[in-house]
């Protein structure tokens, strides 16, 4: 029932996140066609994912001013900026041009996460209820389920161009379905305003690190898992997309037992648990013999990393003012997404230098740096 509720209450910033989950799942599954095509190496891919990092965080410095101007406007508006995205990798060549066209996807998208995410650190302000949780499981289900139809696609033939199109139609409808441009009201409480209008630099900071590793250890499993499965451990061409899949697909069910959860033991409980099975998951995918297993560890892995990212948004959220939860989260996310887009980067390089085995090593050793994180951020609040 709580689930329901929450997703009642929050339709609209849902149905954009999911929207950004078809987008990514479509591009960690055709990452192995992509790569192919435009004749990258380990490394140069590697280059080739710092480019969206750079796009989202301008979008996300430009987040706060780009939701006071526009108001309700703001979420629809982005949401449409996903379907054209969605298409940008179709036109990449070579690596400077997948780069760029990387570099205006992950602007687009990254508008579209934050302005959802504001949205839904608003509404767990007013209706005094952990929301974030459901809103990132549909996240996860549109990504593991577009991640599992683009391994089909591939094992049937088909590559980026005749998928690509494919999912900025179903990207167009899941955000014609979300539309709303309700304006939400300002809260005239004393206990809020009193915080501030300006966040405090170390709950941004300590929230960022937080949101730095998660993204790592997410992102980084999420681009590389394909080619680990195929390349290390000698899977078939399409058979490395159930990597991708079976992330979205655990993170969907880790996040709805999250929402549940986050209510019973409190988000900071949940995150130290979670950040001791993402570790365990790099481990062994680190490790795996077989493809079987390394599936295993990615299922692993992403029932730990389920929760990180939206838990860790609440905690920010209720730590400062309604005026400045927007700045807050997005300099939170400014500094996290370096992880989402440095986290793939940091594969290529190690893995050109020794293995993607030695890659996903160096994850479990990020990935457990959130677990002081969290208790310094604890002790701040």
């Amino acid at each position: 029932m709580a689930i329901i509720q929450a997703a009642r209450i929050t339709r609209a910033p849902m149905l954009t996140l999911a929207a950004v989950g078809v987008n990514w799942g479509g591009l960690a599954g055709l990452m192995p066609d992509i790569k192919a095509h435009v004749g990258a190496s380990d490394a140069e891919l590697g280059a080739a994912l710092i480019a969206p990092a750079v796009g989202s965080m301008i979008a996300m410095a430009l987040a706060p001013r780009y939701g006071r101007a526009l108001g309700g406007l703001a979420l629809p508006l982005a949401g449409f900026g996903i379907v054209v995205a969605v298409l940008l990798p179709i036109f990449a060549f070579s690596v400077l041009t997948l780069a760029l066209a990387l570099f205006f996807t992950g602007a687009a998208v990254a508008l579209a996460d934050m302005t959802a995410n504001v949205r839904i650190a608003q509404l767990e302000a007013r209706k005094r209820m952990h929301l974030q949780s459901v809103n990132h499981a549909a996240f996860s289900l549109a990504f593991g389920f577009t991640a599992l139809g683009v391994a089909f696609a591939r094992q049937a033939g088909f590559g980026p161009t005749d998928v690509l199109p494919v999912l900025s139609v179903i990207s167009l409808g899941t955000i014609a379905a979300g539309w709303d441009r309700t304006t939400l009201p300002p809260l005239d409480d004393a206990e809020d305003a009193a915080k501030g209008a300006v966040p405090p630099l170390m709950v941004v900071l300590l929230g960022g690190l937080i949101l730095f590793a998660g993204f790592i250890g997410e992102n980084a499993t999420e681009a590389w898992s394909a080619l680990h499965i195929e390349r290390t451990l000698g899977g078939a061409p399409g058979e490395g997309s159930f990597g991708p899949a079976t992330l979205g697909f655990v993170m969907f069910a880790g996040r709805l037992g999250g929402q549940l959860a986050a209510s019973r033991v409190g988000e900071v409980r949940l995150i130290l648990l979670s950040a001791i099975l993402g570790v365990i998951g790099a481990v062994i995918i680190a490790t795996a013999p077989t493809k079987l297993v390394a599936i295993l560890g990615v299922a692993v892995l992403a029932l730990g990393m389920a929760v990180i990212v939206p838990a860790t948004n609440s905690i920010v959220g209720r730590m400062v003012s309604d005026e400045a939860r927007p700045l807050a989260i997005s300099r939170a996310w400014m500094l996290g997404l370096l992880g989402f887009f440095i986290g793939p980067s940091m594969m290529g390089g190690i893995a050109q230098l020794s293995s993607l085995r030695v890659s996903f090593a160096a994850v479990a050793l990020i990935v457990a740096l959130i677990i002081p994180t969290i208790l310094a951020l604890q002790r701040r609040g």
